[in-house]
This record gives structure tokens, C-alpha cells and sequence, in this order.
């Protein structure tokens, strides 16, 4: 699985990074015939609450499953993400099951 992840309006930390990939990691649990994951993160309005944007494009065999989720900081926002896109990664493997 390849993890790209984006900062967008600003610079990301080492440690967002490293929070982002674990988070994303887990994904894998949920489906394993994940090719790429690519995550942006945004700045929305400056120096506003609710501004920091975290989009989730996870790319599975024969289509793309997209997240996206607004918070107050970055890491509940990708904690929103991961768990929205965990659901969507249940909802496509009980489609191919049923195929």
C-alpha cells in the first residue's frame, strides 16, 4: 500500500505525518487489496475554528473511494476520515462478496 499525503497552505510536521500514516495503516485491517491512499490535508479560512480539511482518496481495485472531514485540528479530522472511509471499505467488500 502506498501512503501520499499532501499539506496544502501549509507546512506538515514530522509528527502529523507519522500520526497520519498510522492512522491510515489501519485501513488495511478492514481491506487488504489497497493500492494507494492519498491524503490531503487543508487549511480552510485562516485563523478561524473549524478550518483544518482532511481529504481521503483510497484507490481499491476497479474504483475510488473518497473522505472528506472538517475539524478544529488535523488529527481529529483524519481520526474522522479513517473512520468514515473504514465503513465505506466494509460497504465495497460486502458488494464484491455478494458479486
Amino acid at each position: 500500500m502506498e501512503i501520499k499525503i499532501q499539506s496544502i497552505h501549509f507546512d506538515a510536521t514530522e509528527k502529523l505525518q507519522v500520526f497520519i500514516e498510522k492512522k491510515v495503516t489501519k485501513l488495511e485491517k478492514t481491506f487488504e487489496d489497497i493500492q494507494k491512499v492519498e491524503v490531503q490535508c487543508k487549511v480552510v479560512k485562516p485563523a478561524t475554528a473549524q478550518n483544518k480539511e482532511v481529504s481521503l482518496s483510497v484507490i481499491v481495485p476497479g474504483t475510488t473511494l473518497f473522505v472528506e472531514k472538517t475539524s478544529d485540528s488535523f488529527e481529529e479530522s483524519t481520526d474522522l476520515c479513517v473512520d468514515a472511509m473504514k465503513v465505506q471499505l466494509q460497504k465495497f467488500k460486502e458488494k464484491l462478496r455478494n458479486r
